[in-house]
């Protein structure tokens, strides 16, 4: 590891010169977040993710490159609960920036601003998985938690760049419009549903369920990072069958073969929806979650 560090900071030396820009440079570590960022700095950011939707956020390559978007970052985005912890602290540590070290006030951990959920209450240790001893960091399925990210993200940039202090205030209240109005449609679409039995992959859709009031009776990893076994997937299918589950969710880098065959067992639709927004492709956070709706209203009403 010294070595990599070593050889990606002397890079970062001799390719990144000093330079002076307009804009406020903000990485973030899941794509989410830049969408939120994009939406609350508008034409005075320049936003950019260090992973990708079809990529899982606990386990992200840090890649050379990725160490000079840090070292150009005037601001970086993290969730936060250890998520990113097997991987972002090696790429603050090359980029050699005390903008977006852990105690610079270019770093911002987003789960700061949110209410967290599966929150252990004893002591935690591996033999429990890829359990997060601050919380379940996947809050940004609910949008009630992204927009106290975005407030917080909006009083980070005017902190960091109080010239344009009113035009962040100005771009996150007309976000809150749109994101507000949106969740009333969300909700209305899927009230419908509230109290259905579903089964996910991985732990990260509980903030989902909550807020839309689905009930998760199953996991099909035994413990959380764990793959499927033989006898846990068979004890899957005992429980679905039992209480009638139709759908199972899961994020779309996960294996589907578990899951393809629990939902072929017990009758149900297999759900492989994608980790978060298509940043690079422009989507924002409010399509995102639009198509997620849209995708699972289809799911459930399709076996109502």
């Amino acid at each position: 590891m010294y070595r990599y560090l070593a050889c990606v900071s002397l890079f970062v030396a001799l390719l990144v010169p000093a330079r002076a820009r307009a804009d406020l440079g903000v990485v973030a570590t899941v794509p989410d977040l830049a969408s939120l960022a994009r939406e609350i700095g508008g034409p005075h950011v320049k936003v950019s993710a260090l992973s990708l939707a079809t990529q899982d956020p606990h386990w992200v390559d840090a890649k050379p490159s990725s160490t000079l978007e840090l070292n150009r970052a005037d601001l970086l985005l993290a969730v936060g609960m250890e998520l990113e912890v097997g991987w972002l602290p090696k790429l603050q540590t090359g980029a050699r920036n005390p903008k977006v070290q852990a105690n610079g006030r270019g770093y911002l951990e987003c789960a700061a601003f949110v209410k967290a959920l599966d929150v252990p209450a004893g002591r935690v240790d591996r033999s429990m998985g890829d359990i997060h001893p601050s919380g379940n960091p996947h809050y940004l399925h609910d949008p009630r938690q992204a927009l106290a990210c975005a407030r917080g993200i909006a009083a980070r940039m005017a902190e960091l760049d109080p010239g344009k202090a009113a035009a962040y205030r100005a771009n996150l209240a007309g976000f809150e419009r749109r994101l507000e109005a949106q969740r009333a449609v969300w909700e209305r679409r899927l009230a419908p549903y509230r109290g259905k039995p579903i089964i996910t992959y991985h732990k990260s859709w509980v903030y989902l369920t909550q807020w839309l009031g689905l009930v998760e009776i199953a996991h099909l990893e035994p413990k959380p990072g764990i793959q499927p076994s033989p006898t846990h997937v068979a004890q899957v299918i005992r429980v679905g069958r039992q209480r009638g589950v139709k759908v199972l969710l899961q994020e779309s880098y996960y294996p589907a073969n578990a899951g393809a065959l629990v939902a072929k067992q017990i009758g149900a639709q297999l759900l492989a929806l994608p980790g978060g927004a298509d940043f690079r492709a422009g989507q924002g956070y409010i399509e995102r979650m639009d198509a997620l709706v849209d995708r699972l209203e289809r799911a459930l009403r399709s076996i109502s």
